[in-house]
């Protein structure tokens, strides 16, 4: 469908005048697609659902639309699975599924085969355990690197802290560094990190995965984790309608299988309940904070960033359980 455009002041449109959902339905996802529907033949979109399953087709699957919808993932019956995330991605590219409890993994996007049906149920790509449920879907750039050139990167790394023991040629370390990600992490009770992707190594789909951050009571669930770059804006809000917005680059980086630091401080019974990042420049954002857009929203107390960790702040290692 194509959206139809307005000003920013514009109320728009209610959704189900513009697509056919049915009593109960609700939107997951929203994927912007290249006007140029020649190029769709080369993308792949991948689904997920709250119990692990995840299922990959060409996107070509797609690419004629009735008006009254089309199928695109099929749900047991008795089942109480619902799909959380859709994405776009290449074969060359890498798939992170991250969890309610704190968990991640990560694998080639090749290590779903390619289902010719939309009507299937798909195949498992995190073994969750008890009621740990996956939050998020995130798609990373594959890069090709042994286990010895990550680990020596991460102790070298321009962003760690301390001594850096650099035993990389500087030629590989440029390129680990053009190609670095990092991983942001928000939790309920406002806590949160950034981490290297390159620490959440390449496994087979269907494990239960490694830590991506500790689910202590301090911090509380995993409210939402994805890629965010320096250049990015980070927006939080609470179930109690408070909003606070901050650069990414003031969050700290740290290792995964750490706590955080206090992104927002939020009240007693108060919890995170969304996170976004917004691609705009600092100039445009300190612009807005000099015309009072945002204080408005966002109350003092959750004005704090990088309040280190009191405890569990220091990696363990690549530990899977």
């Amino acid at each position: 469908w194509r959206l139809p455009e307005g000003p920013p002041q514009a109320r728009g449109r209610p959704m189900v005048n513009l697509l056919p959902l049915a009593e109960g339905e609700t939107i997951s996802t929203v994927l912007p697609l290249p006007e140029d529907e020649a190029e769709w033949s080369k993308l792949h979109v991948i689904f997920a659902t709250a119990h692990g399953q995840v299922r990959r087709n060409s996107m070509d699957a797609f690419a004629n639309v009735p008006s009254n919808g089309k199928f695109a993932m099929r749900f047991d019956e008795d089942a109480s699975d619902r799909l959380i995330a859709v994405a776009l991605l290449t074969e060359e590219e890498d798939v992170l599924l991250a969890t309610r409890e704190g968990k991640a993994i990560r694998f080639a996007a090749t290590d779903v085969r390619e289902f010719q049906s939309r009507t299937s149920t798909g195949v498992r790509g995190i073994n969750l355990l008890g009621g740990d449920e996956v939050i998020s879907l995130s798609i990373l750039r594959g890069f090709d690197a042994t286990t010895e050139e990550r680990d020596a990167y991460l102790r070298a790394a321009p962003w760690k802290e301390g001594e850096r023991e650099v035993t990389l040629p500087a030629e590989r370390m440029a390129a680990f560094e053009e190609a670095e990600e990092f991983i942001l992490t928000v939790t309920a009770n406002g806590y949160g990190k950034r981490t290297s992707a390159f620490e959440y190594r390449r496994t087979g789909r269907g494990g239960q995965g490694i830590t991506n951050i500790v689910t202590s009571d301090r911090n509380g669930p995993v409210v939402s984790s994805f890629p965010a770059r320096n250049g990015e804006q980070l927006m939080l809000v609470t179930d109690q309608a408070k909003l606070i917005r901050t650069t990414v680059g003031d969050i700290r980086v740290a290792g995964r299988n750490t706590q955080g630091v206090t992104i927002f401080r939020v009240a007693d019974d108060e919890h995170v309940v969304a996170a976004a990042r917004i691609e705009e420049s600092e100039d445009e954002a300190e612009a807005e904070l000099t015309d009072d857009v945002v204080p408005e929203l966002a109350p003092d107390e959750g004005a704090e960033i990088g309040e280190d960790a009191a405890d569990g702040d220091e990696p363990t290692g690549d530990e899977e359980s």
